[in-house]
Formats: structure tokens, sequence, C-alpha cells
């Protein structure tokens, strides 16, 4: 496999078109390893650019943890991974002083929290005290201990996976913590022809092995600040509220959208208007980050389940309803 080129970014792009180059190259360096999964790679890529966080819900063997590492390899990252189980401590998360053997003084020892990519496999595994260990990471992008505040390295994102089958010994993730996460979403299965691609990619040796570099962490970071310059029209940020006030008188939800959603849907739809070459948001910028917004947002009445409704359908009446403004 050739090798890929480090193209420089640090003075971060100047136009919408360097943006989406940018953000092609990354994708496309991904997608040597992770075959058939562009949408995905695409989101979650989206999320970092946006400063978010993305909850994972699959079923195993489906590249999750190789993802994780192909984007690390990728941005020349750091990344960490913890297997979270009931017996799974918040300072086997955050880190803890010790003991320093040579000065007799209590030192910080950081834990895996404190890196670009952190992948927490299987979280609704750990209690819900080891789980509010990751709240003050999510949203302050730091860490407390004893004390102390500790700040994490920038970018920072939480990869977080849940298996939708393993349902014994599980913790279900609190509302609070599910609406940090930025998108909720699921990779699946690949279907036939990039299997055999995966198969052909990592026949001889694992196709992450030799995955290079295309950009660093400060390029990431020129990325975020540049996405947040994408303009929004009134009549687009009336149109991302309208849809979160639809949810609040939606008779099938007991659970609707927060202002968070809003916030949400205005981030990430920034970063997909600028990787499609754009310096303004429109309407199917919105509507292509809606699901993955609402998913984890949004919770049914009993009677909605037992009429078999789902987040889906009643996310696509809410859509049918609310018009989207003519731009």
């Amino acid at each position: 496999m050739a090798e890929a080129q480090i193209v420089s970014m640090s003075s971060g792009p100047r136009t919408a078109e360097q943006f989406q180059e940018s953000f092609e190259r990354i994708v496309t360096n991904i997608e040597k390893v992770i075959k058939g999964k562009g949408r995905s790679i695409r989101l979650i890529l989206s999320a970092i650019l946006a400063e978010g966080h993305v909850l994972l819900e699959d079923l195993p063997g489906t590249g999750k943890t190789m993802l994780a590492r192909a984007i690390a390899q990728t941005i020349q990252a750091d990344t960490a991974r913890v297997q979270c189980t009931p017996d799974l401590l918040p300072s086997d998360i955050t880190g803890s002083s010790v003991v320093d053997l040579t000065t007799r003084e209590f030192k910080f020892r950081a834990g895996p929290v404190f890196t670009n990519i952190l992948l927490a496999d299987e979280i609704n595994r750990a209690t819900p005290k080891t789980q509010s260990a990751l709240l003050e990471a999510m949203q302050e992008r730091r860490v407390s201990v004893d004390g102390v505040t500790h700040r994490l390295p920038q970018p920072f994102l939480l990869l977080a996976t849940q298996n939708p089958i393993e349902l014994a010994g599980t913790f279900p993730l609190p509302e609070a913590q599910l609406d940090r996460f930025l998108f909720k979403m699921s990779m699946g299965y690949p279907d036939l022809a990039a299997e055999v691609e995966v198969m052909n990619a990592n026949s001889n040796r694992l196709a992450i092995d030799s995955l290079q570099p295309v950009c660093g962490v400060e390029d990431v970071l020129a990325l975020q600040e540049w996405a947040k310059g994408v303009q929004v029209s009134d009549a687009l940020k009336i149109y991302i509220a309208e849809i979160c006030q639809a949810t609040r008188t939606e008779p099938s939800l007991q659970l609707p959208a927060s202002p968070r959603a809003s916030l949400a849907m205005l981030y990430s739809a920034r970063v997909v208007a600028a990787s499609r070459g754009r310096e303004d948001v429109l309407p199917d910028d919105v509507t292509t980050v809606l699901q993955p917004v609402m998913a984890h947002r949004l919770a049914l009445t009993p009677d909605a389940e037992l009429r078999d409704d789902t987040v889906q359908k009643v996310i696509e009446r809410i859509t049918s309803r609310v018009k989207p403004p003519m731009v």
C-alpha cells in the first residue's frame, strides 16, 4: 500500500472548497481500512469537527474499534480504549492521585480519558457512578480529581458503543448523559462487495497496520474553527427550532428534544455544509443530521410502543409537517 502524503493545513482552510478537500482526504484515507461505510465515516468525522461525541449501538465485530484506530492514525491523534464492565471504577477512567515514593507527595496519574479519541466499549455495562465520570469530560473537556481540574487534550472525542442484544447486566444510560452525545448511529454489517473488499485488504496483514496519516491534530483544530464561521440564515435557525418545538407537542413522545438538540443540529449542519464545499447551510444539511441527532433524545410513551410506533416514524411525521424554508 502506498504511503499517504501528509499535507499541512496548519494555517487552516481559507475557502469551503479547501475545507471539502481536506475533509475528503481524511475520509478517503479511513476508507482504506473501513470498507463500505462512507456515510458512517462522514458522520463521525463531522461529529469530531463539530466538537461532539458519538454513541454507536451496534453488533460485535462491525468495525467500531477499527474505525476509532483508523481515525486516530489518519489525524495523528492519541487514542485509548476502555472495556466497560460492572467492576470498572470512575478512577479507572479519569485517573487518580498516587503517592510518589521519591518525594512522598501525591501525584496525579492520568487515566485513559486523557487522549484525543477515547473508545468506551459497551458503556452500558459500566455502573451509573462510572458512567457519570464521563459527564464532565464530555461537556467541559476537563476532569476534576481531588479538587484539582485537569484539562483534556484537544480535540477530544468519546466514541462509545453499546450492544443492542446483550441486555443482561447492563445499566441503561440516563437521559442526561444520552443528551451529551451529538450523534447516535449504527454502522451495521457491510454488504457483499464491501465484505469482499475487507478480506482483500486484510488478506496478508491488517490494513490498519500500514495506514499512514494525512494530517495532524492541529489541522483538525483548524477545521473545527473554520466550520464555526459557516453561515446559518435566520430562516434555517427557525426551521431547526420548529422541528424541536414539534417534538414537544407530539402525543407519541414522553421525552421531546431539548434545546441542546437544536444546538447539535446547528453545529453539525455547519460541518456538513462545509464538507460539501459551501459556506452556508441548506435545509438538506439539516435533514442529513436530523436522524442521528434525534435518535437518542426522543422517548416514546408506553401507548406509542404498544402501537408499534418508532422514533423513526415520529421524526418522519414531524418533518412532513414542518416545511423547510425556500433558499
